[in-house]
């Protein structure tokens, strides 16, 4: 999408870790968060729509995707990504803020509104269900225990990491084939993620959210912990297609009473797990109504 808004470079500390993201635009703030494989350019399209519908568009590279923020502690659990993004929302100096997401930006952000709900005004999430739902009961369903297969490959470590690395990380390029099927990325843009991740440590970093998500702390966590308010109005998308999580699974993890705020599912036809770019007209029209209903002031 054409705009003739300029993209800033950003830059957030927390702790001793930094973090770089981009921006576009004036006016109430929309921060957003990536997910894997991925990296703060997965929102080139949602910026300038935003910007141009009046809003101050943030993309925001997650903990571990950049030397300058990978943890001397390495840790990766949600609960210190979340605190990345409450640090930079408080940084703003604006909250409340929208808060999307996408992958594990969407399970973060899910976590975002259940910790610190003051700092939203709403929640959009992308590919991914309420997460304490999906970890406790989606991958006991048999369909998306398969196509999660990858999930437990990351828990093996060094052959993972060798795995995924080999052949100018030939199984990412596999992985987005896969999770959107017969859709082909612009020219460059796998090529970008790719560079993310051959950066040193990245690759490591972003596997290790997966094996922080199948800790032994993770793996026997309570039903009431797994199924944690999300006090936020809340706009929940899923691709159709999509090959990384079921659409009909993730329809079926929005449970009304995890969202006391409300909650909108829609289904992205025809597109597959990287919907916002595959059909970004679409996505972008639906998140900025979305923002807009939120954006009015309470009677």
């Amino acid at each position: 999408m054409a705009s003739h808004f300029e993209l800033e470079r950003l830059s957030f500390r927390h702790g001793p870790l930094t973090f770089s993201a981009q921006a576009m635009g004036e006016g109430p703030t929309v921060l957003c968060l990536h997910g894997f494989p991925d990296n703060a350019s997965t929102f080139r399209h949602q910026l300038p729509a935003l910007a141009t519908a009046g809003y101050r568009a943030i993309s925001l590279t997650l903990r571990g995707y950049e030397a300058a923020s990978i943890p001397p502690d390495q840790d990766y659990s949600v609960e210190a990504i979340v605190t990345d993004i409450v640090a930079v929302i408080d940084a703003l100096g604006q909250a409340p803020v929208h808060l999307i997401g996408h992958d594990w930006g969407a399970a973060v952000a899910y976590r975002v509104s259940a910790s610190a709900p003051d700092r939203l005004k709403s929640l959009t999430t992308l590919a991914v269900p309420h997460a304490g739902r999906f970890a406790r009961d989606g991958l006991r369903i048999g369909k998306q225990l398969r196509l999660s297969w990858y999930m437990g490959f990351f828990n093996v470590p060094w052959i993972s990491d060798w795995v995924v690395e080999r052949n100018d990380f030939a199984f990412i390029r596999r992985l987005w084939a896969a999770w959107s099927p017969n859709w082909q990325p612009e020219p460059g843009v796998l090529d970008e993620v790719i560079e993310t991740l051959a950066q040193a440590g990245v690759k490591s970093a972003a596997l290790a959210y997966y094996r922080a998500a199948l800790s032994l702390k993770a793996l026997t966590t309570s039903q009431e912990e797994a199924y944690y308010r999300v006090p936020t109005p809340t706009l929940a998308l899923s691709g159709e297609r999509d090959g990384c999580i079921d659409s009909a699974i993730f329809e079926r993890l929005i449970v009304v009473e995890d969202f006391p705020e409300g909650v909108v599912f829609h289904r992205v036809m025809g597109a597959g797990h990287f919907f916002h770019q595959e059909r970004p007209s679409e996505v972008n029209r639906l998140i900025i109504d979305w923002l807009a209903h939120h954006d009015e002031p309470p009677f």
